[in-house]
């Protein structure tokens, strides 16, 4: 079979982290270059690993030894670098958001289909972790009956400094929205958010609590708090007519030791979602291979864009705000 010769475009926490996973070993790919606007940050870790630093995206990109490209550079870049990605035809895995504006997603999805195929892949890697793909199939059997509620939980120990009240809905709550509509397998149509007070480790913002209701009805409570200081946490429940279906939260193992009986909770979300982010790229890779694509489309992308813009008008009116959804191009379909 043959092998993908991947190229990551950003060297910072997650494209690092990517690189890391990929030089350990993921099915059907190999990675052979690395790039970052910090070519000294770039080639320490090419140096690493044993591959290639390439000092600019655009030559990356072209590169005719690299078959597939992963955008893990800041979130204004990404569009810019997938629209090149797919007029040079490579698939290109672009960690979340798509895009910086919706404008840009638009464009994204002008290109896709003008090319007639996907090439875009979004790195909503939840829709790859065990727990939530059996909730997913616990939901599918019918054992459950029809979904009522889902019940989110989005904690991390301590937000950046640049983070904002804002950006707790724009930036932390993307995954919730794409898990969602994974888990529901329907849009969003409607939102509303509600701030409790700042506290008092991080004053200059508030957590965020948001109410969708979906397409047929499904509630969706998300919680997001980027400072709960204990810890990286992430909860779900599916509470529907016949049972309910939850995340277990508990890692494999747990430990006692002066007086506690428990287990440890990561620091951020990257022991969390590991293998997620594993089996994220052994899909997209399998997928280049037998040309289907799978994980979170550019179409998925841009819904979870709409509904954090309607979160948005929600927060900053005091209202409920509806998500308009456009209609959906047959290739997405």
């Amino acid at each position: 079979m043959k092998e993908i010769r991947i190229g990551i475009i950003g060297t910072g926490v997650m494209g690092a982290d990517h690189a890391a996973i990929l030089a350990e070993g993921v099915a059907n790919a190999r990675l052979v270059a690395v790039q970052d606007f910090d070519l000294g940050r770039a080639e320490t870790i090419a140096a690493s690993l044993d591959v290639r630093a390439i000092a600019d995206a655009d030559a990356l990109i072209g590169d005719p030894d690299i078959d597939a490209v992963m955008v893990c550079s800041p979130d204004g870049t990404h569009a810019s670098l997938a629209l090149k990605a797919i007029a040079a035809g490579k698939p290109v895995l672009v960690e979340k958001p798509l895009a910086a504006s919706l404008e840009d997603a638009e464009a994204i999805i002008r290109a896709e289909v003008d090319a007639g195929r996907r090439l875009v892949q979004v790195g909503f890697m939840r829709r790859f972790d065990p727990g939530y793909r059996e909730m997913k199939q616990a939901l599918a059997s019918g054992e459950l009956g029809r979904p009522l509620f889902l019940h989110c939980v989005h904690r991390n120990a301590v937000g950046p400094d640049y983070l904002t009240s804002e950006l707790v809905i724009a930036n932390s709550a993307g995954h919730e929205f794409d898990i969602a509509r994974y888990l529901l397998d329907e849009d969003i149509t409607s939102a509303i958010v509600a701030s409790p007070p700042a506290t008092r480790n991080a004053p200059n913002r508030q957590p965020q609590f948001i109410l969708l209701q979906t397409r047929s009805g499904v509630v969706v409570d998300i919680e997001v708090f980027t400072d709960a200081q204990y810890g990286y946490d992430v909860r779900a429940e599916l509470v529907c007519e016949e049972g309910t279906v939850a995340l277990d939260p508990s890692p494999a193992t747990t430990i006692r030791a002066r007086g506690h009986d428990g287990f440890r909770t990561p620091a951020d979300w990257r022991p969390r979602f590991r293998q997620a982010y594993r089996a994220q790229l052994e899909a997209w890779t399998t997928g280049i291979l037998s040309n289907t694509p799978c994980g979170s489309s550019a179409w998925d992308g841009y819904m979870a864009m709409l509904v954090t813009t309607a979160c948005l008008h929600a927060w900053k009116t005091r209202s409920r705000a509806a998500v308009e959804i456009p209609e959906k191009p047959f290739l997405y379909r």
